[in-house]
């Protein structure tokens, strides 16, 4: 099936690794032009590389910012080029109780995972609209809904991310922009492994068994029973950034093994 993205220019924050990277590359396929981003130069420099390696003919490059610092973020956004499809991805996650989470974490949370997309889609926003036609898409989570008591100040950041989405949404009325949200569940990372690795720590047993634990006593309710795999998600990103899903719009789009039961 052809996306019809060939003309288009996207940028993925937080795309050096993960489900970014994954989302960058299915995009790539898809011959649009991508902009990847990550903490440092070396990281982006190194994603680059896997990317063109693999991909010669692809219409990539990429934007250092590290989202947790003021100063990346202005130089980001005079670097950042007129594009056609946004997807906030970038995001910070670490398990720990609620009791112990002090102030400085809960800020940092929200400063990184809700304002990195507030930013970016406040500066790509009326661009999109002034030339009626865009994409915007929030990677969300299905913590944004099921909330992890394992990390609460994680799962208040993915509920933001949904109202911040379906509000903008509500202002493209009339228009062919659209911005929805993806709600990913368990998905086989980077961050993931090193998540399922400190757990298992804290539990004194091997990765192995701290994944099989992980769904028998944390998320008992997926069907799938295993972790998804990044490029799972980064299938259903690509559908919905194309002009395919033009009927698609204000959406929270689940991509998480059917952990959550609602039917709605």
């Amino acid at each position: 099936m052809d996306l019809q993205l060939k003309d288009k220019t996207a940028f993925i924050s937080g795309s050096t690794a993960g489900i970014g990277f994954a989302i960058a590359e299915a995009l790539i396929k898809e011959e649009a032009t991508v902009i990847i981003n990550g903490r440092t130069k070396e990281s982006v420099d190194t994603a680059l590389d896997e990317l063109l390696a693999q991909y010669p003919n692809a219409k990539v490059s990429g934007i250092a910012a590290d989202f947790s610092k003021n100063e990346d973020i202005v130089k980001l956004l005079q670097e950042l080029p007129e594009v056609d499809i946004l997807v906030n991805n970038v995001g910070i996650f670490e398990p720990k109780p609620f009791a112990e989470i002090p102030d400085e974490d809960w800020f940092r949370f929200f400063d990184v995972n809700v304002m990195s997309g507030v930013r970016l889609s406040r500066h790509v926003f009326p661009k999109l609209l002034a030339k009626n036609w865009g994409r915007i898409i929030f990677i969300s989570s299905e913590s944004a809904i099921f909330i992890p008591d394992e990390m609460i100040h994680y799962g208040m950041t993915k509920t933001a991310q949904l109202a911040i989405s379906r509000g903008l949404a509500e202002l493209t009325k009339g228009t062919n922009v659209t911005v929805n949200s993806v709600l990913p569940g368990p998905t086989k990372s980077r961050g993931v492994g090193d998540f399922i690795d400190t757990l298992a720590k804290q539990d004194n047993i091997s990765g192995e068994e701290m994944e099989t634990k992980f769904f028998r006593e944390f998320r008992p309710t997926s069907l799938i029973q295993r972790f998804a795999g990044t490029e799972e998600v980064a299938n259903m990103v690509t559908y919905l950034v194309s002009p395919l899903a033009s009927g698609t719009n204000g959406a929270a789009i689940r991509a998480e093994g059917g952990l959550v039961r609602s039917i709605v």
